[in-house]
């Protein structure tokens, strides 16, 4: 029997072969069809809100998208949080959900529709007669926008027998957005002819790079101008030239690189929305820098851009390449020490109150994480170490899950989703207590999932840290901001993992042992680090400074 919701399973799996969730009344027929008539892989999680979050990390690791699926009421209204934040991330997905009957809502129903709407998710509600066109559409509207949307089945309609699976066709999605009239060419002269004529050129590339597949033309432009370059938190690894990279800019960048960055006569931006951590709250640039932005968003989207072209970053890095064609380059590059001005602080084997100093042990992890890693990271203080101390190859190497919408509490289930979708390589987590706590019940699905390729760093100050550095220090009662000391080696011992409690660096002896395994038979390891909450991130000391 070929059921509507084998018909959205069917179509589904012809274009996404990775669905991440939580079976219930409203998904049962959808997740049958998916395990016995189709060859995607079904992933369960063990809290709906990981379901998306999974679908969210599979793409961002692996530039593919994968779908969600819980039930209606309860199981979705689980989902909003992880919803949302793939939503200000622009993350395409599809969350296919049961819904209420054709009939009208039962009292356990809700408004889903309204409620995806109200944190930016459209949905798509199939019937019996179309099925699979309407899945085609959802996903099509995910890949064009970059969002994720809701595709939803009524419970009345889900097991109805819809007859033979019509032949949809494929998603279909935008050409990268070319630079186009005499404006956009204009202005790609006007900056070409900046770039010719500085002296300290500058280029800054985001996320938005890497989706383009700018790396090899924004490398290419570099070498023509003799910039320096350096990325958003969201960019690193877009240039292939690291030698001339200055790392990441904002609060997790290096004090010496950002001095570097205010001395730029001219910069150019492409596909970095230069939100207020990128820009330092306004402070990356000199006031005399002229700063240029190339993005496919419609219009600048800061006030000290001066030149701006809508366009596909690549092409127009293309374009400036070939305008610049035989430029004698700056030698701006040359003329600095970039090793020296990107180094970070290296901290103390301790910190004064006797617990691990943050950045020290940053340090030695880095030492001795395996080099082929993705590290995934949940919200919250400790995210300025991993982003400062842990080098990564490529932007997709290094994903912020819950930064986008303020979130923590999505660390363990993006595991899940970026084990899936890099099989071959050790998934690192980093993660706080307070956010790893949120969401414990996934730590199950990741040591299911990853097993000997997973890692897990657990930043553990007995505080929501950043809440006692932001509102601590400014008198209102700490004890709200407090957790009791959690030992979340003993948690993964209870899971089938492997729990380390450190204390010492000396501890992280068992980081070095464990790299060394072989993943086919070492057990998934969750390092508890037991950090000094009074050494604060350059980042948070950022915010600290504007808030006050």
């Amino acid at each position: 029997m070929s059921t509507v919701s084998a018909h959205v399973a069917l179509t589904l799996a012809q274009h996404i072969d990775a669905v991440f969730g939580v079976m219930g009344n409203g998904n049962a027929y959808f997740l049958d069809a998916i395990e016995k008539q189709t060859g995607a892989s079904f992933t369960a999680v063990r809290h709906e809100q990981g379901a998306v979050v999974a679908a969210d990390a599979h793409y961002r690791a692996s530039g593919r998208i994968a779908a969600a699926t819980s039930t209606y009421g309860a199981g979705f209204t689980n989902t909003l949080t992880a919803l949302a934040e793939s939503v200000q991330a622009h993350i395409p997905l599809v969350l296919v959900v049961g819904d209420e009957p054709t009939s009208g809502p039962r009292p356990w129903d809700v408004d889903q529709i309204a409620l995806a709407s109200g944190v930016g998710a459209r949905t798509y509600t199939v019937g019996r007669a179309d099925a699979a066109a309407t899945t085609v559409i959802a996903i099509e509207h995910a890949l064009t926008y970059r969002v994720p949307v809701v595709l939803a089945i009524p419970y009345d309609v889900a097991a109805l027998e819809a007859g033979e699976v019509p032949a949809a066709p494929a998603p279909r999605v935008p050409a990268p957005l070319a630079p186009r009239g005499e404006f956009a060419e204009g202005m790609l002269d006007r900056i070409a002819t900046a770039l010719r004529t500085a002296e300290r050129p500058f280029l800054l590339a985001g996320r938005g790079a890497w989706l383009a597949g700018a790396g090899d033309a924004l490398g290419a432009l570099a070498d023509a101008t003799g910039a320096l370059t350096a990325s958003s938190a969201l960019g690193r690894g877009v240039f292939p030239d690291q030698r001339y990279d200055l790392g990441v800019t904002g609060g997790f960048g290096a004090e010496g690189a950002m001095e570097l960055v205010r001395t730029a006569d001219v910069a150019v931006v492409f596909g970095a929305s230069l939100n207020q951590f990128t820009m330092r709250f306004g402070d990356l640039f000199a006031p005399g820098t002229q700063v240029f932005q190339i993005d496919v968003a419609p219009a600048a989207t800061h006030a000290h851009v001066g030149g701006f072209v809508r366009a596909d970053a690549r092409l127009a890095a293309e374009e400036l390449v070939a305008r610049l064609a035989g430029a004698p380059g700056s030698g701006w590059r040359e003329s600095v020490d970039v090793a020296a001005a990107r180094a970070y602080e290296t901290g103390d084997p301790a910190a004064p109150d006797g617990r691990l100093d943050p950045r020290s042990t940053a340090r030695r992890i880095a030492d001795l994480l395996p080099e082929d890693r993705v590290v995934v990271s949940d919200g919250g203080h400790f995210i300025g170490w991993a982003n400062m101390y842990w080098p990564v190859a490529s932007p997709d190497r290094m994903m912020m899950i819950g930064t986008a919408f303020q979130a923590i509490g999505q660390g363990w289930p993006s595991v899940v989703g970026a084990t899936r979708a890099r099989p071959e390589a050790t998934v690192v987590l980093t993660s706080g207590d307070g956010g790893g706590l949120m969401a414990i019940a996934d730590l199950e699905s990741a040591v299911r999932s990853a097993g000997g390729r997973g890692l897990a760093v657990i930043w553990n100050d007995a505080a929501y840290g950043a809440e006692v550095n932001l509102y601590g220090l400014k008198g209102l009662a700490r004890e709200p901001m407090l957790i009791p000391q959690v030992d979340f080696a003993a948690f993964a011992a209870a899971v089938g993992a492997e729990g380390v409690a450190v204390r010492t660096l000396a501890d992280l002896d068992r980081l070095a042992s464990w790299t060394a395994e072989d993943p086919a038979t070492r057990r998934f390891l969750v390092l508890d680090l037991r950090i000094s909450g009074d050494v604060i991130a350059p980042y948070q000391q950022e915010i600290i400074r504007v808030n006050s």
